[in-house]
């Protein structure tokens, strides 16, 4: 009969995925089982039902409810959003039960990066221009657009000029906990190891004043940043216009050069590395094949002395109980629990919920439910134990396996993740989601073959591979040792494209006025 076309995660599970597409009429085996047949064809990343489910019944995978059934299902037929719904789940958060032991040290490994004078270290060398408000965009595109690669062709250390540019800085209520979260997004991202040097550009009447980001985002304290200059901060309106704030930047950012340019890589500890984790675009088999590989990762990091970041709240939502098992603490259990509280009230501020999700694409993927898609999504996570929770674009300041509460929009989240302090991204996807995120190069990770094949420009690694046999294992250490290739100057697929001006965006939550 050989392998089968289906791959059942938990032996408690009443469904499994498709590894591939599935005609009607296959028959298969798992092991020793019984033999089943698909009742319909099945695509790749979708269900099938491995016994009959009757109506109210929960839908099992990875060992975990997802939903339950709309309708009585019959063994053999395709389980998806016609016949389930995603329901109410009773979780038992038991705090702190499943913790990990601590892993053994691993040391001596390293990569090669950019020692910083406030001790911080990078895996790039940009110059950035942090542009304080939409009104002072297009100013900051202008001024990094003069520095093409002839230009910058000179200076071999130097990864480019970045802007630094987002839709939010006004309209919204001063000092307020909006413009605290974007000042202390703008700051974390200028204050990055990745960031060899910045200036600061607004437009002079915003609500988020470049005043008020150095003041309060700390950026005057001398020792906190990764140039020991102090940089140079202007508004369009002082400065007579756009021509002019364009010819001054571009002035400035020439005397920086030399400077940034004479930063060298050099032999770092791998435990100095962080590491974000993100997905995007995902499918059915983003739980089965990338994520879980991508977790492996995680844990090898961890057990190297590095930091991993979990990212999506939403996406832990119906999974959360997971986690609150491996937190170190019942407060970090807690703080984890107060974020999803917080969501569902923000979502229902705007007449909508949490469990919205899956999005078109997931579902044309095969995820059916936000627990089936969570479940999913923390395996990027691994099996560490969970050391803290840190608010949107806070600065990380421990080692070990942390969560970062930001939005489920990848370009929102990526951008928490940076500010946070990850050196690099690992982003899986299944869909095909084509992203970069300067000054912070991004490993995309494909879920599946057909995928990883057709967009072969952009997608880094094929986790698909497991579903042919290829050891998960494999694949964890593959993407771990690729982490560290990146992090040592390898340039990602998006990089080689040049993609990651556009995405950066500040998560903005509060009213606009």
């Amino acid at each position: 009969m050989g392998p089968s076309p289906f791959v059942r995660l938990h032996l408690n599970d009443n469904i499994a995925v498709a590894a591939r597409h599935v005609p009607l009429g296959t028959s298969f085996r798992f092991d020793d089982s019984n033999e089943f047949f698909a009742r319909e064809a099945i695509d790749m990343g979708h269900k099938i039902a491995l016994q009959p489910i009757e109506q109210g019944q929960p839908i099992k995978k990875f060992g975990q409810t997802i939903g339950f059934a709309s309708q009585p299902i019959p063994a053999g037929s395709w389980v998806h959003v016609h016949n389930v719904v995603a329901g109410n789940l009773s979780l038992d958060y038991a705090f702190c039960s499943e913790v990990p032991p601590e892993p053994s040290l691993i040391e001596g490994r390293t990569f090669q990066g950019y020692r910083r004078q406030n001790g911080k270290f990078g895996t790039r060398n940009y110059i950035g221009i942090v542009s304080t408000v939409n009104c002072s965009a297009t100013t900051s595109k202008y001024a990094a657009d003069k520095f093409n690669q002839e230009l910058l062709a000179e200076f071999p250390n130097v990864d480019g000029v970045v802007p630094l540019i987002h839709k939010g800085g006004c309209a919204i209520q001063y000092g307020g906990e909006d413009h605290q979260q974007l000042t202390r997004t703008l700051a974390n991202v200028a204050r990055h190891p990745n960031i060899g040097a910045y200036i600061v550009i607004g437009l002079g009447c915003e609500t988020a004043q470049a005043s008020f980001l150095m003041e309060n985002g700390g950026l005057l304290q001398l020792g906190n940043s990764p140039s020991p200059n102090q940089p140079l901060v202007m508004n369009i309106q002082d400065q007579g216009g756009v021509a002019k704030t364009v010819a001054r930047a571009v002035a400035q950012i020439r005397e920086m050069l030399p400077e940034v340019n004479r930063a060298r890589r050099e032999a770092i500890p791998v435990a100095e590395l962080m590491l974000g984790l993100e997905c995007g675009g995902s499918d059915g088999n983003s739980g089965t094949t990338a994520n879980p590989a991508l977790g492996y990762c995680s844990d090898m990091l961890v057990a190297h002395g590095g930091t991993s970041v979990l990212s999506e709240t939403p996406e832990i939502y119906g999974g959360e109980h997971l986690l609150t098992r491996r937190s170190v603490t019942r407060e970090v259990g807690e703080a984890l629990l107060e974020r999803i509280r917080w969501w569902i009230d923000y979502t229902a501020k705007f007449g909508q919920r949490i469990d919205i999700n899956p999005s078109v694409g997931n579902k044309k993927g095969g995820l059916t439910t936000i627990y089936e898609k969570s479940l999913g999504a923390i395996a990027k996570g691994g099996t560490s134990a969970l050391k803290g929770v840190y608010l949107y674009g806070e600065a990380i300041n421990q080692k070990g396996f942390v969560i970062m509460d930001t939005p489920g929009y990848d370009p929102a989240s990526v951008t928490g993740l940076v500010a946070g302090g990850a050196h690099v991204v690992c982003f899986t996807t299944g869909r095909g989601s084509c992203y970069g995120c300067k000054p912070v190069p991004t490993i995309k990770i494909a879920t599946n073959t057909p995928m990883y094949d057709r967009m072969i420009d952009d997608m880094d690694i094929n986790a698909g591979k497991i579903l042919d046999g290829v050891p998960l294992k494999e694949v964890g250490r593959e993407i771990f040792e690729e982490v560290i290739a990146v992090a040592s100057g390898k340039k990602t697929k998006s990089e080689l494209q040049g993609i990651g001006d556009e995405e950066f965006h500040p998560w903005t939550f509060g009213p606009t006025t």
